[in-house]
């Protein structure tokens, strides 16, 4: 099959390099505003050049990878359902919330699927998580710990682009507990601070934060974030029931360091980013995008799905703001 790539960024040279490796995949057509990053792309993984995404859409593609700008994702999901091509676009849908559910609206009932990138639905351990919380295997839960630990804090321009914390880096914590858990959340309470790099005070976000998460069946999730682990990218999950409890990131990579006497664990080299951490769930989930282009499977992160992690985003936003608990249903307005 034959694959757009739209933005040749970071994460969209990654997504290159992932795509090209795949069987699935003969041919590679990629685009971008800096006509040199789409060249090195082209060259490097022997890809066509469009000069525009509509020239990319005109290219006889059968699926498109979104790795724009976030600004720039509505117009190109919405670009890909009116071709009648399947999209596959990094996560957010939109800067805001207002946007997304637009395009929600714009998009229902196309019968043009749409996956949102969100790679820990991909990772085996989260996948191994939720297969034991389906099977019964740890009972009724209590208590949900999810943490992202970045290890170092991005440039002050994304920062100011980025829409907050909550927004960029709690929400994959957020995503990941609805799907492991199968369950909605209710309520939040939120709580931040700011240790380190002042450029993320005076963009009126903080590099630190907590959030207490209620679910609609009365468990607890509790979750950690913070833009400065000295240590390595710590990406965890806990879930403990009254028959069990489980952990995911446990490994010999995992970026602490324990003091205990006689403890060597972990004896590995600590994660440090999270194309590290999760470069066999990224495969897995453009695996899985192929799959969806080729028609047999569903999308396995619709534009729904991307919505509900916004909106506890946005609660937690709220909440960090105003230092009081808020519900899901005061910030969708319902």
């Amino acid at each position: 099959m034959r694959i757009g790539i739209l933005g040749l960024g970071r994460i969209g040279a990654f997504h290159a390099e992932t795509l090209s490796g795949l069987d699935a995949v003969e041919s590679l057509v990629v685009t971008d505003p800096f006509a040199d990053a789409a060249k090195a792309a082209a060259e490097r993984f022997g890809a066509e050049v469009a000069d525009s995404p509509e020239a990319l859409l005109a290219a006889g593609v059968d699926g498109i990878v979104v790795a724009a700008a976030t600004d720039a994702h509505p117009a190109l999901i919405l670009a890909g359902v009116e071709a009648g091509v399947p999209v596959f676009c990094e996560k957010p849908v939109a800067r805001t919330m207002t946007e997304g559910v637009e395009v929600l609206k714009a998009v229902r009932g196309s019968g043009v699927p749409i996956q949102i990138g969100y790679n820990r639905r991909f990772d085996a351990g989260f996948v191994a998580a939720r297969a034991a919380v389906r099977a019964g295997e740890l009972g009724k839960l209590h208590t949900v710990r999810s943490t992202t630990l970045d290890p170092a804090p991005p440039p002050a321009a994304y920062i100011a682009a980025s829409g907050g914390i909550f927004r960029d880096c709690s929400v994959h914590d957020f995503d990941i507990i609805r799907w492991v858990t199968g369950r909605e959340v209710t309520e939040v309470y939120a709580v931040g601070g700011n240790r380190g790099a002042d450029y993320i005070r005076e963009a009126g976000d903080a590099d630190t934060t907590g959030a207490v998460l209620t679910l609609d069946d009365g468990t607890i999730a509790v979750v950690s974030n913070s833009r400065h682990n000295a240590r390595g990218y710590d990406v965890r999950m806990e879930l403990h029931g009254f028959k069990d409890s489980i952990a995911v990131g446990l490994d010999d990579q995992l970026p602490l360091r324990s003091v205990e006497p006689g403890v060597s664990f972990p004896a590995g080299t600590p994660h440090d980013f999270f194309m590290d951490r999760f470069t066999e769930a990224y495969r897995a989930e453009l695996t899985a995008f192929t799959e969806v282009v080729a028609g047999t499977r569903p999308s396995p992160c619709t534009v729904e799905d991307a919505l509900e992690a916004g909106w506890i985003a946005e609660a937690c936003t709220l909440s960090l703001h105003e230092h009081r608990p808020v519900t899901i249903a005061e910030v969708r307005g319902a």
